[in-house]
């Protein structure tokens, strides 16, 4: 395939593209007041990585279609070579059809027609071969990209807890302290990160003040063991589930026995769970 021939994509548009979210981006900075809010933040990093997109799709495409080209000259280059070899059958079959007349050439023609069978099925054998090979690298690799899928998921879902946990913690300092406008903002903001969370199959999970406590989905700090028919007094970090499933039970606190049973106590004091990490998947 020679420089002139081969497919070029235009690239003006997707430039142009990128030029203009790159202006949008710049446009909303320029808007926006310091420091930037987070939806001013979220839109300049949108129309900035669309803007990276648009300019390197054109690159992309223009690859794509090159591949699809050598890949249309390949076959042209097998179907002549088989015309070449439904040529050469031709001509056996025509030599062998002559063989009471010319013994001698037909002699010559069966030793030079077994010694090319014999090549074609030790290629064919040799091409089996290779494709199994590849056919089992390909395995391979598609067995290393599941697994690094899922470690990325793994990492990103404790990332993802983790914020989770300490807007919940500023949130039950923020009504600790019992200023309205500071725990009507928190409020928003936690609902906002868990409406996120919700569109990835994350979803918090929270006990509710006064019901039985549950060793399938409570746990206690320290890993403690409650006596039978204990009940839930306050919620010290949220459980979450992962599609459905439970990935982190809620770690709660228990009400005494000294104090009233119901969503009218209250609420008892989180107790440290110490310095470990919560396991998750």
């Amino acid at each position: 395939m020679t420089e002139l021939n081969r497919p070029t994509v235009p690239k003006w548009p997707f430039f142009l593209g990128d030029a203009c979210l790159l202006g949008l981006a710049w446009f909303v900075h320029w808007q926006a007041k310091l420091p930037l809010e987070p939806f001013a933040l979220w839109a300049i990093c949108v129309c900035v990585a669309l803007g990276a997109a648009l300019g390197v799709l054109p690159f992309v495409l223009e690859h794509r279609l090159r591949l699809k080209l050598a890949e249309t000259e390949s076959l042209t280059s097998v179907v002549a070579q088989v015309k070449n070899l439904e040529g050469i059958a031709a001509q056996i079959q025509f030599a062998t059809s002559q063989w009471q007349t010319v013994q001698d050439h037909s002699a010559k023609t069966v030793t030079a027609a077994t010694a090319i069978g014999e090549k074609m099925a030790t290629e064919a054998r040799a091409f089996g071969e290779f494709m199994q090979k590849a056919n089992d690298t390909e395995k391979a690799n598609l067995r290393l990209e599941v697994d690094k899928l899922r470690r990325g998921e793994a990492e990103w879902l404790q990332v993802v807890v983790r914020m989770l946990d300490h807007t919940y913690a500023l949130h039950q300092a923020a009504v600790r302290s019992g200023k309205a406008a500071l725990i009507e903002q928190l409020s928003q903001f936690q609902g906002a990160l868990r409406d996120g969370a919700r569109r990835v199959g994350l979803t918090p999970v929270e006990a509710r003040p006064g019901e039985s406590f549950d060793s399938t989905k409570h746990q206690l700090p320290n890993d403690e063991r409650p006596a039978e028919g204990a009940v839930v007094g306050s919620t010290v970090a949220t459980g979450y589930t992962l599609r459905g499933q439970q990935v982190r039970p809620i770690l709660v606190t228990l009400v005494s026995a000294e104090s009233p049973a119901g969503p009218e106590a209250p609420p008892a004091e989180p107790q440290s769970s110490g310095p470990r990490e919560q396991n998750l998947l």
